[in-house]
């Protein structure tokens, strides 16, 4: 057992909870357990994380980094004892407005960073549905997207450098201008080092934006009208969905006026500095819908459409009024399969017994099919059908995660995914940057897949 009263000697002992009843809140993320914690750790510094990991490192003590805990893989829960490093304390938060730069640390709130840079007349434009809970290491940890990803891309394509901490305890900065090794740390989910700050590229507000609603008698449909509107040359700033029970679920928690009885909902905004071309967008997008069976309604002003998009926001919270657990999928497929795909996981819902859900960022590809489950529910029906989501993902030449990782939930399906030598070269770039294992282990790589070195 490690003596962790030296690492609080280093730190300061308000930064190393003990106690079981603190280190057991920090085996969960949002939908996954694990192990509990020998400690938990709150670095408020870089220079904290590094004799963090120097400790761990002389210790051979495995380090789990955590964020906000909004994760839906299993991305942050600990798979042994070992330390928890919670990156909360971490807010330091830097405007560079000539530069249209934020430098924050990991454990910044995402929206904070908007919020900040509005004054400015500028933006960060990756919005995960929790970008009110959700930490920026977090989200650089699984490479998060959101609605916008789909005109304006995902985390990592707004990171112009990272500060980092190895296994060894040494500090790097890393740019991309040469070597970039900034996308490598990016969505490795905290197996390959522990990301202490961040260069984060900031945009223009746009000047104009509009909204629109569709609504259709069932699910593919909604996907049809996207295949449609994308053919037809609209890049949304947003495209998001839900299926009718997701309405429902919304509705019957929030009352957001949505329209009873749908099959789904689409959600777009259009936007620009041109008003002319923002509506001639939007009218292409309206179109789309309606050559797909789909009832449009425009948002009137900003207050409606503020009210629609907190109506998809919340998919989330309501959906656990419902059942108090959810295996949360995260899927892309193509967007010419999206149709097929999506009627293709109804009728596995359907077949299975088990309620089940569909949400997510269709302009991407991304879904989020979700399965609700209660504890007298059969665990082994519930990771029947997730594997049934994730191979029928894998069929239609997609791949298993967008945005919420690997973790544990997804790797037993990483062989199915990943073709055995691409997997041992992942396992060799881990050993390159962390030989002991320490660094977040037993996450994205299945054990009989790695290499025998």
């Amino acid at each position: 057992m490690p003596d962790f009263r030296l690492l609080a000697e280093k730190i300061g002992e308000g930064k190393v909870l003990l106690d079981l009843a603190d280190r057991v809140l920090y085996r969960y993320d949002a939908i996954t357990s694990g192990e509990v914690p020998l400690a938990v750790v709150l670095p408020e510094s870089t220079a904290d994380v590094v004799e963090i990991m120097r400790f761990a490192a002389a210790a051979g003590t495995p380090v789990f980094p955590r964020g906000a805990a909004s994760g839906l893989s299993g991305g942050s829960v600990p798979t042994e004892p070992g330390i928890v490093v919670s990156f909360t304390r971490m807010t330091g938060l830097e405007l560079e407005p000539e530069k249209r730069l934020a430098v924050v640390g990991p454990g910044v709130v995402t929206l904070e960073v908007s919020r900040a840079a509005a004054p400015y007349g500028l933006y960060f434009p990756p919005d995960p549905a929790s970008y009110r809970q959700s930490t920026i290491g977090g989200n650089l940890a699984e490479n998060a997207g959101g609605p916008q990803c789909f005109k304006k891309g995902v985390t990592g394509d707004y990171v112009e450098q990272v500060e980092w901490v190895d296994a060894a305890g040494q500090v790097h900065v890393s740019g991309r201008r040469a070597y970039d090794l900034p996308g490598l740390l990016i969505g490795s989910e905290g197996t390959l080092g522990l990301i202490t700050r961040a260069w984060l590229r900031l945009e223009p507000l746009p000047r104009y934006t509009r909204t629109l609603m569709a609504d259709f008698d069932e699910v593919g449909q909604a996907a049809e009208a996207v295949s449609r509107a994308v053919a037809a040359g609209v890049v949304a700033a947003k495209l998001e969905f839900m299926d009718g029970a997701c309405v429902r679920a919304v509705e019957e928690a929030f009352s957001f006026g949505l329209p009873a009885g749908t099959g789904a909902l689409l959600l777009a905004d259009t936007d620009g500095d041109d008003a002319d071309v923002v509506a001639e967008e939007l009218e292409l997008l309206a179109e789309a819908a309606r050559a797909s069976g789909g009832r449009v309604r425009l948002a009137a002003d900003a207050a409606e459409a503020e009210r629609l998009w907190l109506a998809r926001r919340s998919v989330s919270p309501a959906l656990g009024r419902i059942k108090p657990f959810r295996m949360n999928e995260d899927i892309v497929v193509p967007r010419s399969r999206l149709a097929e795909v999506v009627r293709e996981i109804r009728r596995l819902g359907d077949a299975s017994g088990l309620p089940l859900v569909q949400f997510g960022h269709i302009g991407d590809g991304n879904l989020h099919p979700n399965i609700l489950y209660d504890k007298q529910t059969p665990l082994e029906a519930v990771h029947e059908l997730a594997e049934q989501i994730a191979l029928t993902a894998l069929r239609h030449e997609g791949v298993l995660s967008g945005e919420h990782g690997i973790g544990l939930t997804k790797k037993p399906f990483m062989k199915a995914a990943v073709p055995p030598e691409q997997l041992r070269n992942l396992d060799l770039v881990k050993r390159a940057l962390d030989p002991s294992g320490l660094l977040n282990p037993g996450k994205i790589i299945p054990d009989e897949a790695k290499a025998n070195i």
